[in-house]
């Protein structure tokens, strides 16, 4: 595995950076499959943050469910760097709908 294709990976997995990949590596399968799932916990991440601001009394759901999305994340940089296509918990299965 190329070293470029394992930035690509890694930054699929942090926010909005999943933008670089999705734009300049989405041919390489390995980096597809790591954007889409990068894609799925950046909607999760918006997701929360819009409900958060409407139901604030939540405040601790809310922390918790930015942390599930932190260790899912930190997961998938792992599976990069391990050089695996690994689907993450919850995610995996929504992340093979996406069409890129």
């Amino acid at each position: 595995m190329e070293q470029k294709n394992t930035l690509m990976g890694v930054l699929s997995y942090l926010g909005p950076l999943v933008i670089i990949p999705l734009l300049t590596a989405k041919e390489d399968p390995f980096v597809r499959f790591h954007v889409k799932q990068g894609l799925v916990l950046l909607i999760i991440e918006i997701i929360i943050w819009f409900v958060s601001m409407y139901f604030w009394p939540f405040y601790m759901l809310w922390q918790l469910a930015n942390f599930a999305v932190l260790v899912l994340a930190i997961l998938g940089i792992i599976n990069v760097a391990q050089g695996k296509e690994k689907n993450l918990p919850l995610v995996g299965h929504y992340a093979h709908k996406i069409k890129i």
